[in-house]
């Protein structure tokens, strides 16, 4: 039997996006999110608390990177989300990690995380339920070793985690257990209903 639990945001997964941004003296502001993803083939959509100093850094410089942050930086990741660049500006010296200039938009690279969109802020909306922040995507960056030998991205060897609303827990992501429009085959050919 089901027990009704009220509103809440309960959807899983939910991903675990790191927003990377340059503060007003140039130096690295990253922060972990968990409300957005893709909104279109070349866009994606922020859901993001307007006290942020990501959303100042996004107004300022019209410009972010958005990466998938891997298991080998779940310490140094979770901290981004912790810790507040508006209390702490060198917040991202902490972790360790090492940033680099974009070459196609005004924020920084973070070498450690395997995939990165670099994103031009093309709309911010003021929107009753909050802020929401549009960026196109006009590259990305993928470490070789989350290549595989087409030269797409493998998603297990991104070693990806997800973000768990319900229990604020994180889980691993990276085994494939099947192939999308391929699994429900067997049920399309018996029901004799084309795709």
């Amino acid at each position: 039997m089901k027990k009704n639990l009220g509103v809440q945001p309960y959807l899983f997964p939910m991903p675990t996006y790191m927003i990377g941004t340059y503060n007003e003296d140039d130096s690295v502001d990253v922060m972990m999110m968990a409300w957005g993803g893709i909104c279109d083939m070349k866009m994606v959509a922020l859901n993001l608390e307007e006290d942020h100093k990501t959303v100042a850094n996004l107004k300022n410089r019209m410009a972010f990177t958005l990466a998938v942050p891997g298991t080998d930086t779940l310490v140094e990741s979770d901290y981004l989300g912790l810790v507040s660049a508006n209390k702490d500006p060198e917040k991202f010296a902490h972790t360790g990690l090492h940033a680099y200039k974009s070459e196609n938009v005004d924020a920084p690279v973070i070498e450690e995380y395997p995939l990165t969109l670099e994103c031009r802020v093309v709309e911010i909306q003021q929107q009753p339920y909050g802020l929401r922040v549009l960026g196109e995507i006009v590259n990305v960056l993928a470490d070789e070793k989350v290549l595989d030998e087409k030269g797409k991205v493998d998603a297990g060897a991104l070693h990806a985690f997800t973000f768990d609303q319900m229990q604020n827990g994180y889980y691993a992501v990276g085994e494939k257990i099947g192939m999308a429009w391929n699994a429900g085959a067997p049920i399309v050919k018996k029901s004799k209903i084309s795709r």
